[in-house]
């Protein structure tokens, strides 16, 4: 059965009209996939010096039992965010004459071939072998180094089920975090250690096999309990319809006061709302907001006057993220129904207005929610008003811009995890306003008048473009309308 799933995967695969595109980006994914892995690999050899002579713990094994938890939990993350079913229809089976559970097993089977199922191989084997095999031989090395692996690969079921049932909603995403955060917090500020909690349990491993029996025992019924849902919720487009019915319909009360472009920003949310890639996208920018904490608790970027320039990244990143990530596909968002707006009176001009309304008010949202980060010094809160601003007048045009140069069609219902649908090389540039045109404003001001004023010129130029943004987005329809026939030409061809 999986090898006659597999056959029929690859076919299709080779028949599609884009094999060509998507084996040129496999074949760059493949490589850079596996130059994280020999990185992983090295970071292992290497584990037992930097635990002792960089963080200078006097037992490495200790330390390491005591932090496992924690890297399953970042385990957890990142198998929320990377891991994926195959990609293989349901729907194109269940009405054959193929044992349901048959189906299932091999969807799991194909599921559990994954690199990510190696990454606890690849960080713990080596130090299994250089450091604790040393220490209590071959026999607790292997016992110990089993009980990880068997511990990560029930995570592979749980996640299974977990992405299953919450279908990637909001929901799913705010209870993963919450557990990563809870967890770290409690440790950091000194309530509890959950990590001291649960390292007897590795301990316990280096001296009798008990712990990988019963975690051999738990990775089986964890299978098991996932292999039931799934076969009890076959049909997939059942597992959302609970979802789709409390949020599909909801709409941003205020956006109607902006009348027709209100309108369409509200049909814009919907869809943010009811399809994967982009409600994946809304998701991350919410995490992203947390992106500031790696900076501005660093000792490393505190300076002596004023702050360092790295933060102006940060300021446009957190403020700007949505805008970035949803604008870099600004009308692939709405290649399946873009005829339908191209024959509506100024359809593409309300079409085109609504998205610049609900990129500014998710962007001033992302603002406001920042605003805590003046806990970390007034010149933050400085950096993120000027940023933002520079955003609102500045960026979002340039994003808009660069986005209209050969517009993709794209399938709103797949992921967004390694889902280049849409993508060219105007996406890949995108990173380019964001990062460079904040800082061919701020750093001349800055380097002969001082940094405040460069956060002032930034926030002037900013204005600025507010005052003239209803002529600049009136241009920007303007364009739409002129290749109206080309990007819906475009926006036919066969994914």
């Amino acid at each position: 059965m999986v090898k006659t799933l597999i056959k029929l995967e690859v076919l299709k695969r080779i028949r599609g009209t884009s094999f060509a595109r998507s084996l040129a980006i496999g074949i760059l994914m493949l490589f850079i996939g596996i130059l994280l892995l020999g990185y992983l690999f090295l970071f292992g050899l290497f584990l037992n010096r930097l635990v002792t002579d960089v963080l200078e713990k006097p037992d490495a094994i200790i330390f390491i039992n005591s932090n496992l938890l924690y890297f399953f939990l970042l385990e957890l993350i990142y198998r929320y965010f990377i891991q994926q079913l195959p990609v293989i229809n349901l729907e194109n089976y269940l009405h054959l004459p193929i044992p349901k559970s048959g189906i299932i097993h091999s969807l799991l089977i194909c599921s559990f071939l994954s690199p990510l199922n190696i990454v606890a191989l690849l960080i713990f084997g080596p130090f299994a072998f250089v450091e604790v095999m040393l220490v209590y031989g071959m026999a607790p090395a292997l016992v110990w180094l089993g009980a990880i692996l068997l511990t990560s690969w029930s995570m592979h079921w749980f996640v299974l089920w977990f992405k299953q049932r919450f279908e990637d909603s909001l929901t799913g995403t705010l209870i993963v975090f919450s557990a990563l955060l809870i967890s770290i917090g409690s440790n950091y500020f000194g309530l509890y250690d959950l990590g001291g909690f649960f390292e007897p349990v590795f301990t316990f491993a280096l001296e009798n096999p008990a712990p990988i029996v019963l975690l051999a025992i738990f990775f089986i019924l964890s299978y098991f309990l996932c292999f039931a849902f799934y076969r009890q919720n076959a049909y997939l487009e059942e597992l959302a319809e609970g979802e789709h019915l409390q949020f599909a319909n909801q709409d941003l009360g205020f956006l109607s006061k902006f009348g027709l472009a209100g309108e369409m920003a509200n049909l814009e949310w919907k869809l943010i709302i009811r399809h994967k890639k982009s409600r994946t996208y809304l998701m991350l920018c919410l995490f992203f907001l947390l992106y500031g904490l790696i900076f501005y608790t660093n000792p490393a970027y505190r300076v002596e006057t004023g702050f360092s320039y790295l933060f102006i990244f940060v300021g446009t990143f957190i403020t700007g993220i949505f805008m970035l990530q949803y604008g870099q596909l600004f009308l692939s968002w709405n290649s399946p129904t873009f005829d339908f707006y191209t024959h509506q009176k100024n359809g593409l001009r309300a079409l085109v207005r609504g998205k610049y309304l609900l990129f500014c008010g998710i962007s001033f949202l992302c603002f406001i929610l920042s605003v805590p980060y003046v806990y970390f010094g007034w010149n933050v809160l400085f950096i993120h008003l000027a940023t933002f601003l520079f955003n609102m007048g500045v960026t979002i045009h340039l994003v808009i811009y660069i986005a209209l140069w050969k517009p993709k069609p794209m399938n709103l219902n797949k992921g967004s995890i390694f889902n280049y649908e849409g993508m060219g090389l105007s996406q890949f540039l995108m990173i380019v306003p964001l990062v460079a045109v904040p800082y061919v404003v701020f750093l001349p001001v800055a380097y002969w008048f001082g940094d405040y004023f460069g956060l002032l010129a930034l926030s002037i130029i900013g204005g600025f473009g507010l005052l003239v943004f209803p002529m600049v987005s009136k241009k920007m329809a303007d364009v739409v309308v002129e290749k109206k026939y080309e990007i819906s030409a475009a926006f036919r061809q066969e994914l």
